[in-house]
């Protein structure tokens, strides 16, 4: 530098408040610095200033101002340097990443708004009485009392299934018919074949109002597949059933048994010592005691063949008359045969159901058929004597391994105006949540319809050992025929089981009539 230009260092001296700037130097418009929160999503923490860093005295600008110029003239006497780039950082995989963390909002396929389903009224007719009536129109009041979208529910009881099969196809074509029908599948793909059932797939799939994969999987596959008709699903399973075989585990042992029979020659054998037991004291009108209790209930017909590896189908179409068919009927009917097996002189159903479970508790047959519903009158049998007898449930045996048949009724939506289908749909959902199946199960000792209701119910399982062995079961059961023409040809084959124990005819002939039966029915 040219020594003209040297210059004292007081001369560059500047007072201290020189620097002080006022906050107002430094302000900045917000917008200048927008920038969409998607691409660059820090937490607000990162840019927090104390506020101290920027404060700055009112007075001092015009100094700081002269400052800088003179920094700016001493500047132009130094070096020059070079300055390095700027890094170029690209953001884009972070901008992705941001955006890939956008959870989207579920849009629904139905075409349905929320505020449509305010006031809708759902009409359900069910064919419940006694104790599954309440229930049913308990939780009913308690849907109204509680849903988020003011939809009422109103219950019409029907008296039973035929009744309820009737009034309903009596009401298909007219404009005031049920929104809700508890009935069973076949009845369904019989109104279905008629004026349509609305198909609940789209409601049960829909993201915004249906059920997640999880929920889906939570049913059991035998009960969720009874309600599907192809592509279709006409309903939802509403309460599920089975029949089993009644044994008495203390009595057996008494007789030398020490296990349950898992083969149909194991059953024999205790069937006919149960029945050895009696014919050894001096009264004979009790002979006929002890083995077990027939009962042709069409649906223990079919348990006897399914235990035999057989059914009512063969292919698409029913066929009784075949080889294992033959085997179970002629195994039941030749146990008869040799009195180890013996029927009531009672018909009325209700009076059957009283007697059969006193001979059980009363150890007049070892063996006796009955439904889930039955446990509970069973159970007050055994209380009543009182009785110290332990029991269970067994699978029917045979020769095809274990296996039972599940059946029952299920929630049917019938066509109406689109948000009279999601009332009616969101009432089902309602009502197959686990605590509703939860009190379903407490109250009626049916089977939980869902894996996740056994969560809540342990108390009921640890007091019902006897249900517990049948939802046990439920992995290996199996459904009935999945055909409209069922609810006709189910009687038959009650008929002709009952008809079997009461003529002098091979079981052979009794099933070829029956193909003929069926042959007549679903021309």
């Amino acid at each position: 530098m040219d020594k003209s230009l040297r210059l004292l260092p007081s001369t560059f001296r500047v007072p201290p408040s020189a620097f002080r700037v006022p906050l107002s130097a430094f302000r900045v418009l917000p917008s200048a610095f927008r920038v969409p929160p998607s691409a660059f999503r820090v937490p607000p923490s990162a840019f927090r200033v104390p506020p101290s860093a920027f404060r700055v005295l009112p007075s001092a600008f015009r100094v700081l101002r002269s400052a800088f110029c003179l920094l700016l003239f001493l500047s132009a006497c130094a070096p020059t340097p070079q300055a390095a780039p700027s890094p170029i950082v690209t953001r884009a995989a972070d901008v992705a990443t941001a955006m890939s963390t956008v959870t989207p909002v579920p849009v629904s396929t139905l075409g349905v708004e929320a505020e449509s389903l305010r006031g809708v009224t759902v009409m359900a007719w069910h064919p419940w009485f006694g104790v599954e009536a309440s229930l049913f129109e308990t939780q009913a009041a308690d849907f109204n009392a509680t849903n988020e979208w003011g939809i009422s529910v109103l219950t019409a009881g029907q008296s039973n299934y035929a009744e309820l099969f009737n009034n309903v196809t009596a009401s298909l074509a007219a404009p005031d018919k049920p929104n809700l029908v508890i009935g069973l599948p076949e009845q369904a793909l019989f109104w279905d074949e008629r004026a349509g059932v609305a198909d609940l797939s789209p409601y049960v799939n829909d993201p915004v109002w249906g059920m997640s994969a999880d929920e889906i999987a939570d049913f059991p596959p035998v009960f969720w597949e009874q309600d599907q008709a192809g592509e279709k699903r006409l309903g939802m399973p509403a309460e599920r059933t089975t029949r089993m075989m009644f044994y008495n585990q203390t009595w057996a042992r008494e007789l030398g048994f020490s296990a349950p029979p898992a083969t149909a020659e194991e059953f024999r054998k205790q069937a006919c010592a149960a029945n050895a037991s009696f014919r050894a004291n001096a009264d004979l009108a009790d002979d006929a005691f002890g083995g077990w209790l027939v009962d042709t209930d069409p649906m223990t017909a079919m348990s006897w063949m399914l235990a035999f590896d057989g059914g009512p189908l063969e292919g698409e179409g029913y066929r009784f008359h075949t080889p294992a068919n033959n085997a179970a009927f002629r195994f039941v009917k030749t146990l008869s045969e040799a009195g180890c097996a013996f029927q009531l002189t009672e018909t009325n159903p209700t009076d059957f159901a009283t007697r059969r479970a006193t001979d059980f508790a009363t150890r007049r047959a070892l063996f006796v058929t009955g439904g889930l519903e039955d446990l509970a009158a069973q159970s007050r049998a055994f209380l009543t004597l009182p009785s110290a007898d332990e029991w269970t449930l067994i699978p029917f045996p045979g020769t095809g391994g274990e296996t039972m048949a599940v059946y029952g009724s299920s929630f049917i939506v019938m066509p109406s105006t689109d948000a009279g289908q999601l009332a009616t749909w969101l009432f089902v959902r309602w009502m197959l949540s686990t605590e509703n199946q939860a009190r379903w199960v407490q109250t009626t000792g049916m089977f939980p319809l869902r894996a996740s209701t056994l969560n809540l119910v342990a108390d009921y399982a640890a007091a019902h050992p006897q249900w517990v062995e049948a939802v046990k079961l439920l992995p290996r059961a199996q459904g009935t025929p999945p055909l409209a023409s069922w609810r006709q040809i189910r009687p038959v084959l009650g008929d002709g089981f009952d008809f079997m124990f009461r003529v002098d005819e091979q079981a052979a002939v009794i099933l070829a009539d029956m193909d003929t039966a069926v042959q007549d029915l679903v021309k």
